[in-house]
């Protein structure tokens, strides 16, 4: 793959990785050196802070319902650490990595706290430095972390549940149904730690619930026409759908830009995991339809491909984690099929750089325009630095390159 990727790649783009490249370490050693093993999501005036998640660290504690340590995004920041310590080999990277994960373990302590996403925050942490360094309390924790994950799964209905109880989520996403009766679409990256817990104890029934939730996001989530609902919900007693409300994109039946980047990358790790051709024809489904909606918009990223014209809002995030899954739905097509997706990537990659990258040294965060959702009262989650954008650029960069680690 990585010599087919030199071969497709044009001077100019070989001069752009190279470039981004250089501006990479340079970035990441000082922000390493700045940030060691705080816990950053977005940066106030240029500087991240430790566990500071703005308006929403504010409703998580006036719930008290999760500390901080469990959010779902802590995993991100030890992914860049793990990620810059497989090109690099700098042990200051390992050593930061390390500190996190150190922190986050909490979860295990507080695991009727932790949600869905419990495989964003151990598969970039304790599963990379398994993968990395063979650590066996790591594995330990994200065997521990796996077992959570299944444990939030409804056999009637053949689904992980989203999210824990919570009058904030209800109020934002919609009441009427009972919150075990949700799932989202999100969840398929996070199944890949299940995938990744049968892998290393030879115990099938991990893969099971994993490749199970996955087809039910296929039936009732996925769209004929490549886009996606972002949540199911169903009858928690009897597994029988209910219906498919908005979510974080724009409404009922639009297309939620980050949902679809979810399902691209989750339905080609799906495929790798099990092998299943099912998985990788929605994948490319997906990719064809986020394709064809950013090749209208200069390959940036809309928050919803499927939302009025005005305003105009952009999600970073999205175009950062379709970049990666579109990577790795080229690394399992023929070789005549490679070149749309890394293509397509690349035109990501580079419009992102152009428009929103900032690469100075001194200042944390590198990719500017993340927005949480579409519907922002006060606009203050709207077109901001976020640390999950920083991760995937970094992991789609390190990809084109060949010398990536493979998390998911």
């Amino acid at each position: 793959m990585e010599e087919f990727i030199k071969t497709i790649l044009a001077e100019e783009d070989h001069a752009w990785l190279n470039s981004t490249y250089d501006k990479l370490l340079v970035k990441m050693k000082r922000e390493c050196a700045r940030v060691g093993t705080m816990i950053p999501y977005s940066p106030r005036d240029g500087r991240y802070h430790d566990l500071d998640f703005g308006t929403t660290s504010e409703e998580i504690q006036k719930e008290g319902k999760s500390p901080l340590l469990c959010y779902w995004t802590n995993g991100f920041w030890p992914g860049m650490l793990w990620q810059m310590y497989q090109t690099t080999g700098d042990e200051a990277y390992r050593e930061a990595a390390e500190g996190v994960e150190a922190r986050i373990v909490s979860n295990l302590v507080h695991i009727n706290l932790a949600g869905h996403d419990i495989g964003f925050v151990f598969l970039p942490s304790a599963v990379a430095n398994y993968r990395k360094t063979g650590n066996p309390q790591s594995r330990e924790d994200a065997l521990i972390a796996a077992q959570a994950l299944a444990g939030r799964y409804n056999s009637a209905g053949r689904y992980i549940r989203a999210w824990n109880d919570s009058e904030m989520m209800e109020k934002m996403m919609g009441g009427g149904v009972p919150m075990s009766g949700w799932m989202i679409i999100d969840c398929l990256m996070n199944i890949p730690l299940l995938f990744w817990a049968s892998e290393t104890t030879k115990d099938p029934r991990f893969a099971q619930i994993a490749t199970n939730h996955a087809k039910t996001a296929q039936q009732y989530i996925a769209r004929g026409d490549g886009s996606t609902n972002h949540i199911a919900r169903f009858n928690p007693e009897t597994g029988e759908f209910v219906d498919a409300p908005g979510g974080q994109g724009y409404g009922v039946g639009s297309a939620w830009s980050r949902g679809q980047s979810w399902a691209l990358y989750g339905f080609a790790l799906a495929y790798r995991h099990t092998g299943d051709e099912s998985f990788l024809t929605t994948a490319k489904r997906t990719a064809h339809y986020v394709i064809s909606s950013m090749s209208v918009t200069d390959w940036l990223p809309l928050v919803d491909y499927r939302a009025p014209g005005e305003p105009v809002k952009y999600d970073t995030t999205s175009s950062m984690i379709s970049a990666c899954g579109l990577l790795e739905i080229a690394g399992h097509v023929p070789e005549h099929e490679k070149r749309l997706y890394v293509q397509a990537a690349l035109k990501m990659l580079r419009a992102c750089d152009r428009k929103f990258c900032n690469w100075d040294p001194e200042v944390d965060s590198i990719v500017d325009g993340g927005t949480y959702f579409y519907h922002d009262p006060d606009g203050s989650n709207t077109e901001v630095p976020i640390i999950y954008s920083d991760y995937y650029l970094i992991e789609a960069l390190l990809r084109l390159r060949g010398d990536s680690l493979f998390i998911w």
